[in-house]
């Protein structure tokens, strides 16, 4: 502040006043009565007056002073003082003692020369803090105009055109100056300082500021390409640098703000991350001391953050690792920073769990080590899911034996083996006898039973290094390695007949199977597991057709059995599909009486290229074992139905023809609908096709039987029970069904005469047939004795070699259908 303060009475004259100023270069007088300011009159204020009146000078000062005058104490910050500048829009204040006393003055420029701004002002350019739109005026102005359009456009300062080439400039002190000595109609540019100081837009405030002072000016023009730009006076100096200090204040204040949110926020992220996380942390000092546990940690461990804070993690140690294990663990957190794991703690209640666990060392800014923090997951249930997923994947859900895969894994193994250590090994492939009959008898509960107490008897009955597996149903794998000859697989062979052939007893039922077993041998029989595995197979299948309950070892020709059945299944699945190949023979059924024609058989035939006439008694079990047979038996019921249709737009006088009806075709659900459809689609009267059953088939489900054999009936379809007299039920079943003829089994014929039991049974069945009022058919007739001796018996209708053979379609309309036409 300016101590020496320039002050006046109240009675001074305006103009002593201005003169005053003018000559000690003052921007301020302070106008003082008793010691006490009553007012100020400043540079600003002299704009106020009309000047184009002389006598505006003479009147008393304290007419014209300004007031209240504005003041600060002495000890306020200069922070305040700026702010005041700013707020109030003056450019002076009167700095106060204790007393109230002034002390001295403080204006903008004290603030622009003595603030310290040096740093500030030398960063930034004239054209940061500049007046935008200068006041320039015509040198030919008056100065009382002049003063009105400084007062009026609020500016300190205005540049003069004093020429066309020569600029000055007139302040707010100049009017202080010149007011005394001239009148208000004096031209301002006789009294514009001349000549003008300029600056540049790319000068430092720093620059500016030095020129101001060293020229003892306090305004300077701003040129850029010779035109006046700006004005640049100590206030805009020091509002430019509030304006900035303050933003910078600002924008500092907002970004620490900003940046305590942030931190805040994130922490709180943290926390609750931390507090949520499904793994479980632990945080130990550098002496491994707990510091913090999050919930996760209480939940799978049971301890809560009291019962461990304060204590080692070595309460959780399960003593299933050594010390060994822990020294290499800290020697890798050591060595990398961090160590990752799996390892076995248990919990407060003692249960032992496994975790995987990822312990990592904290270091502080000079890299020594504060913390560690451990993570971890109990990822028990996930190692017992991958063991269960692992045992289902090598194991039999039903009995826990080995299945395929692992069969399979464990053959190739002891292959290598028996090569390298030049042994035999043998595959033995097991398959139990009428088990199927066990599960529809029983159920598949006591099916599940029966396999379990199998594998528990052969186990016992095998080396603790031989292997049991299930391939599935009712088929098992024994693979026997390191034979010392190969007859060890013949002696185990016989062993397990033997053991399955015992009674088995599940629930109140006990009874007994039996097994077919195949043997293959390494390296006599194959040098694969597959091979070995298909060769044990077809030896099995092989005792299944020899007899079964008994064993087989694979012999070559074994193996050409077997491709030549896989070749001839394969070639039946096409011939079914495509119908080239299969046709039907039909064979007559006769009147015994008058051996005229009474119906006809429908018998299936197949003939291939390559196989020849294949015989029924080969291919029709080949279609029950390939799962063939009731597309096969619909083929041919469609082939008869059209080859009735076909005798009937002829003109011919067709006869029944009976069709045999397989077991998995007569159970179908929809067997009445198929049936139903057959009549229509080929367009049939009814009686024209007939339905021949074995006894077994309806021995079987006979309470299920009976409204299938209704609903034939009453579709017009005939029904014959084939083979008549081989059955092991009672014969009671026969009045409860639906029945139109009996066939009495060739056995039963050809046994004529030759034993009195023979023909006692004979006579009993045809005596309850007819007593039944059933039709009778002697099947299998070939010789005449056999006619003759068939005479003391009710049989109604012949079928055999003797009355005809089975034969063509067209063969069998010749020599049959057209002479039942001509006889028409």
């Amino acid at each position: 502040m300016h101590t020496g303060l320039l002050t006046c009475s109240p009675e001074t004259s305006l103009r002593e006043a201005a003169e005053r100023m003018a000559s000690r270069q003052c921007s301020s007088i302070l106008i003082l009565e008793h010691d006490r300011a009553v007012g100020i009159w400043t540079e600003r204020d002299s704009l106020k007056l009309d000047l184009s009146k002389p006598a505006c000078l003479d009147v008393p000062i304290h007419q014209v002073m300004s007031q209240p005058v504005h003041s600060l104490h002495l000890s306020t910050p200069v922070s305040d003082a700026e702010r005041w500048f700013r707020t109030q829009e003056c450019r002076h204040l009167v700095v106060i003692d204790d007393q109230g006393h002034p002390v001295g003055m403080v204006s903008q420029t004290d603030m622009a020369l003595k603030q310290g701004l040096e740093p500030y002002l030398g960063l930034r350019r004239v054209e940061d803090a500049m007046n935008m739109t200068p006041l320039i005026l015509p040198g030919m102005m008056s100065l009382a105009k002049a003063a009105r359009e400084l007062l009026h456009h609020r500016q300190d300062a205005a540049v003069i055109t004093c020429s066309a080439v020569q600029l000055g400039i007139i302040t707010e002190r100049d009017m202080v100056r010149v007011i005394a000595r001239h009148n208000g109609h004096t031209p301002v540019g006789e009294l514009a300082s001349k000549p003008l100081l300029t600056v540049s837009p790319e000068d430092s405030l720093l620059h500016a500021r030095d020129v101001m002072i060293n020229n003892q000016v306090r305004h300077l023009a701003v040129l850029d390409n010779n035109k006046v730009v700006g004005l640049l006076g100590f206030r805009e100096i020091i509002n430019g640098a509030e304006l900035r200090h303050l933003r910078e204040i600002e924008q500092l204040l907002k970004e620490r703000d900003q940046a305590l949110h942030t931190s805040r926020l994130n922490l709180q992220l943290a926390e609750r991350v931390i507090e949520a996380s499904l793994e479980s942390i632990v945080i130990t000092d550098a002496d491994n001391r707990i510091v913090f546990v999050n919930p996760s940690f209480t939940h799978t461990t049971g301890f809560s953050a009291e019962e461990v804070l304060g204590r080692t993690p070595a309460i959780l140690s399960s003593g299933r690792h050594d010390a060994a294990f822990y020294q290499e663990m800290w020697k890798t957190i050591g060595e990398r920073g961090y160590w990752r794991g799996e390892i076995w703690n248990r919990r407060k209640s003692g249960q032992l769990y496994l975790e995987l666990l990822t312990i990592t060392a904290i270091h502080d800014d000079n890299g020594k080590i504060t913390h560690f923090a451990a993570l971890f997951t109990d990822i028990t249930h996930i190692r017992e899911n991958e063991d269960k997923i692992r045992r289902l994947a090598y194991y039999d859900p039903l009995t826990g034996l080995p299945n395929r895969r692992l069969l399979e894994d464990r053959l190739e193994l002891a292959i290598c083996h028996a090569n390298r250590s030049k042994q035999h090994l043998a595959v033995i492939f097991l398959d139990l006898d009428h088990f199927k009959q066990v599960n529809d008898t029983l159920g598949h509960a006591a099916g599940d039973e029966l396999l379990l107490d199998v594998s528990r008897r052969i186990r016992h009955r095998l080396r603790e290094n031989d292997t049991l597996a299930r391939l599935g149903g009712d088929e098992f794998i024994v693979l026997l390695p390191e034979l010392n000859e190969p007859e060890e697989a013949s002696r185990v062979a016989q062993r397990l007949i033997e053991t399955v052939a015992k009674p088995f007893h599940i629930g109140n039922h006990e009874f007994r199977i039996g097994c077919s077993l195949g043997v293959s041998l390494y390296p006599d029989d194959a040098g694969s597991a597959d091979q070995l595995i298909h060769h044990a197979d077809a030896a099995m299948y092989q005792a299944k057709q020899e007899g079964r309950n008994d064993y087989r070892l694979f012999s070559r020709d074994m193996n050409h059995q077997q491709h030549k059945l896989l070749a001839m299944e394969t070639a039946l699945r096409n011939a079914v599909e495509t119908g080239e190949g299969l046709s039907v023979f039909y064979q007559p059924l006769v009147h015994r009486a008058d051996r005229t024609l009474a119906g006809a058989e429908a018998l299936a035939r197949w003939h291939h290229p390559a196989f020849g006439h294949v015989s029924p008694a080969e291919f029709i079990p080949l279609a029950e074992r390939a799962g063939l047979i009731v597309p096969l038996g619909m083929s041919l019921l469609h082939k008869v139905g059209a080859q009735q249709r076909h005798w009937l737009d002829q003109g011919l006088l067709p006869v029944p023809v009976s069709v045999n009806l397989s077991t998995q075709q007569f159970w179908q659900h929809d067997l009445l609908v198929q049936f139903r459809r057959l009549l229509t689609e080929h367009r049939l009267p009814t009686g024209l096709i007939g339905i021949e059953l074995t006894e077994s088939v309806l021995l079987d489900k006979p309470l299920q039987a009976v409204p299938l054999l209704y609903g034939l009936r009453e579709l017009g379809y005939t029904i014959a029970i084939d083979d008549f007299g081989t059955g092991y039920s009672s014969l009671s079943y026969l009045q409860d069904l639906p029945i139109d003829t009996l066939k009495i089994d060739r056995s039963f014929i050809q046994r004529l005469g030759e034993s009195r039991s023979s023909n006692a049974i004979l006579a009993a069945v045809t005596g309850l047939a007819r007593e039944l009022e059933y039709k009778i058919v002697a099947e299998g007739v070939e010789t005449e004795a056999q006619m003759q001796a068939l005479a003391p018996y009710p049989v109604d209708l012949i079928q055999g070699f003797l009355t005809g053979r089975p034969v063509p379609a067209e063969t069998f309309a010749r020599e049959w259908l057209d002479s039942i036409k001509q006889s028409g």
